[in-house]
């Protein structure tokens, strides 16, 4: 999944991702200690996916918490 289309998800949906995306990494890297995948490039992919979602999830927080610090100090500056 490509970042754009990462972008376009609500956070409902971003974070349902985030969490199946962590939970098939984490079977994956089971799977890889027990016996060498077949296609361990996927390890690498599935950790990418992950970080890019977790990218996302940060910046709205971070924009969240932004937004919110602008709302309470406008509104004391302006009494």
């Amino acid at each position: 999944m490509k970042y754009a289309d990462i972008k376009a998800l609500p956070n409902k949906e971003l974070v349902e991702r985030y969490k199946e995306e962590r939970k098939r990494y984490q079977k994956m890297q089971f799977q890889n200690a027990v016996s060498p995948l077949e296609q361990p490039h996927k390890l690498k992919e599935s950790r990418r996916e992950v970080a890019r979602l977790l990218t996302e999830l940060n910046v709205r927080r971070s924009e969240a918490q932004y937004q919110a610090y602008m709302k309470n100090n406008v509104n004391t500056i302006e009494e």
